[in-house]
């Protein structure tokens, strides 16, 4: 029996410039807020997955819906308003 061996080195994977950025961990953190209202939706949505949805898992949902959307709505409005010149919106 042969064994199959990789020719490339392990290390490669975890190369320096394989490593976020601080403009991308800046913009993750920016986008942080929509990030943990999405994770709140899919909270929401998965309770509801194996049964039938009461009236208060529906309204879990729609808050945590709109709260999704504001959260977006904050992110790209503070994006349009960081790149538009002389930070006017």
């Amino acid at each position: 029996m042969s064994h199959i061996v990789t020719v490339q080195d392990a290390v490669t994977a975890f190369a320096d410039f394989m490593e976020p950025t601080d403009a991308e961990l800046d913009a993750i953190e920016q986008e942080m807020p929509a990030i943990l209202a999405a994770v709140e939706l899919l909270d929401a949505q998965i309770v509801t997955l194996d049964r039938t949805p009461s009236e208060l898992d529906v309204q879990r949902v729609r808050r945590a819906r709109r709260r999704l959307l504001t959260a977006r709505r904050q992110v790209a409005n503070r994006t349009t308003a960081a790149s538009l010149p002389g930070g006017a919106a």
